[in-house]
């Protein structure tokens, strides 16, 4: 159940009309690293942690909320960034807060060239509301959420989100002047920081959170670093010690030779086969153990999501 409350969480506020920026904004609301993807993704992920992992639940569905409301505060700096160009635009043109954001430049073609040079629907299909579009006016696609039913794999995805999106207010804060909106911009990119943390600190709290999903990774291959290219810069991603694994990067100078003289990589000089035999065996296990966290979780007779026993006051 959702309780609107009908003050922001942080104060919008604009010094003047901006069209153009509004219009920028928009990704924030309807593009894919926006607020409302990001809530869309976090509420839609929240529902495969309900049984086996029902504190994550509870932090999804929480972070989710609070995207809603980031929404809220980006669609109200929208709307109040396109004051005077909303109603008819002769009248607009005329009122002296546009005629600041055109700096005197007054004429009727200045301000709707302003308002629509690169997204026209903000009054051609809109009628100067915000609705869920990018700054391109592309409507806002599903195809944006990533839910995958593994809890590991959904929060590393989030950790990526978290980070475009804050990468986007970055960006955003340099085409604008107006220090409420830098105070707004802030405080929402700052909040990017804060969940990208909550997603971390969550993901290690998951034992045998790696690798994603059940099956552990074949021996045989895990080592490899292939030479793909000329000029091919060592560094600790293809040299030493692989991270957390206590295995060693083993680095392939030729991979066309390797692949033809093991008919590829079917024919290995070590076939490595007690390894396979106990990767075998940790995957029986991990299956189980996997299994049995859903299972357990699942309620028995009639299946019900809430139980109401904590009353509110």
């Amino acid at each position: 159940m959702f309780h609107h409350v009908k003050d922001l969480q942080f104060n919008a506020r604009v010094s003047r009309p901006d069209p153009r920026f509004a219009n920028l904004l928009l990704e924030q609301f309807g593009g894919e690293n926006g607020e409302l993807a990001a809530a869309m993704q976090y509420f839609t992920q929240a529902f495969g942690a309900k049984a086996a992992h029902p504190d994550k639940y509870d932090m999804l569905m929480d972070i989710a909320t609070e995207e809603f409301s980031h929404l809220e505060i980006v669609g109200a700096t929208i709307q109040m960034l396109l004051k005077g160009v909303n109603g008819e635009l002769k009248n607009a043109a005329d009122s002296s807060e546009i005629m600041q954001v055109m700096d005197g430049k007054a004429t009727k073609e200045n301000i709707i060239h302003q308002a629509l040079t690169a997204n026209p629907q903000f009054v051609i299909i809109t009628g100067g509301g915000v609705t869920p579009r990018n700054s391109q006016g592309i409507p806002w696609c599903a195809s944006y959420v990533n839910s995958n039913g593994d809890l590991t794999v959904d929060l590393r995805t989030n950790l990526a989100s978290e980070s475009r999106a804050k990468l986007v207010y970055e960006h955003l804060m340099k085409f604008t002047d107006d220090p409420y909106i830098h105070e707004t911009l802030s405080f929402l990119m700052t909040r990017e920081v804060t969940h990208y943390k909550m997603f971390e600190a969550a993901l290690n709290s998951i034992p045998n959170n790696f690798p994603p999903g059940v099956l552990a990774a074949d021996p045989r291959f895990l080592q490899n670093s292939y030479n793909m290219s000329a000029g091919t810069v060592r560094g600790p991603w293809n040299e030493g010690e692989m991270p957390g694994l206590g295995k060693e990067f083993e680095y392939v100078e030729n991979p066309v030779s390797q692949t033809r003289e093991t008919k590829g990589n079917t024919e290995l000089p070590d076939p490595m086969k007690k390894e396979l035999q106990d990767t075998e065996k940790l995957n029986k296990e991990m299956s189980v153990v996997k299994s049995n966290e859903e299972k357990k979780a699942e309620p028995k007779g009639v299946a019900q999501w809430s139980t109401y026993a904590d009353a509110l006051n």
